[in-house]
């Protein structure tokens, strides 16, 4: 499985920027799938639903299941957030796992960067972006390469070439 990153500060376009590219990735023959982080408290349940009784009871996890999806849904209850690792290891093998935050974790991925959001460039101090998706001409400081955010395919070229693969399957 290859492991590729979008990350940027809030307000910068990676989710919208990462739909468009599982896409075209997925139109390309790829076999793609995503780990989303967040900061904020995730719950995919609410208050009255069985699954969600069944984790205020105190279930270590709790699997909902139906005809077109299941999830998991494993509560922490303390313990600390698992490693970007050990999560792909959950994960059924893939040709392409697209990792939308995990900023500080050290896999490959392209900035997603605009300056009217006022953040600094990661790309200047952290060595695992490779590439940096803007909508500017050119960034004083950046080593990498920079590719048009509005260019789904320029930047889906980019990623499968930097991957190893053929540019489709």
């Amino acid at each position: 499985m290859k492991v590729f990153g979008l990350a940027g500060w809030s307000g910068s376009g990676k989710t919208t920027l990462m739909v468009k590219l599982l896409k075209a990735l997925i139109d390309r023959g790829f076999k793609v799938s995503t780990i989303k982080h967040t900061h904020h408290s995730v719950d995919v349940d609410r208050p009255g639903k069985d699954s969600f009784e069944h984790r205020d009871a105190g279930a270590h996890e709790v699997m909902l299941t139906g005809a077109k999806r299941w999830a998991l849904m494993k509560e922490l209850r303390g313990d600390t957030e698992p490693e970007m690792c050990t999560l792909l290891k959950k994960m059924e093998a893939v040709d392409i796992v697209l990792v939308e935050g995990f900023k500080k974790y050290p896999h490959p991925k392209l900035e997603i960067y605009r300056p009217e959001v006022g953040k600094p460039l990661i790309a200047i101090k952290d060595k695992s972006v490779i590439a940096v998706a803007t909508d500017v001409k050119a960034l004083p400081n950046t080593a990498v390469p920079l590719l048009d955010i509005d260019n789904v395919t320029e930047i889906a070229d980019f990623l499968v070439t930097h991957l190893g693969f053929l540019k489709s399957k």
